[in-house]
């Protein structure tokens, strides 16, 4: 699909509407964003493979795995999507926020079910 010559220069951001202010400067948000700055570019570089493969591969282990094993491939798992959601969490609607929630809660969920803790009847 060819670029029209008005569109040059414009980034992909700025076609997609308004965008949501910047954090304060100091704020916990900044922080947090200048702080995944390195382990983002390290995931933005790597073959497209790796991402989806290394998920697949923590939560089916986590899953199989008994015990704190499991629990704690599953709980890294919720952690590394709680960290995407928060960095992304202005641009999300109530849908995809409500959503980006109950995927980090139900993994957190599995993950207690492995400590075996609490009994599955």
């Amino acid at each position: 699909m060819a670029e029209r010559d008005d569109d040059v220069g414009q980034s992909r951001d700025s076609a997609e509407g308004p965008q949501p202010a910047a954090a304060p400067p100091g704020s916990l948000r900044r922080k947090v964003e200048e702080r995944s700055a390195v382990p983002l570019v390290f995931l933005h570089n790597a073959p497209s493979w790796v991402l989806p493969v290394t998920v697949a591969v923590l939560f089916l282990a986590g899953l199989a795995l008994q015990g704190p094993v499991g629990a704690i491939l599953l709980t890294v798992l919720a952690v590394f999507f709680a960290w995407l959601a928060y960095l992304t969490w202005p641009r999300f609607s109530r849908t995809e926020k409500a959503a980006r929630c109950v995927l980090v809660s139900v993994v957190l969920a599995l993950a207690l079910l492995q400590t075996g803790l609490f009994a599955v009847i």
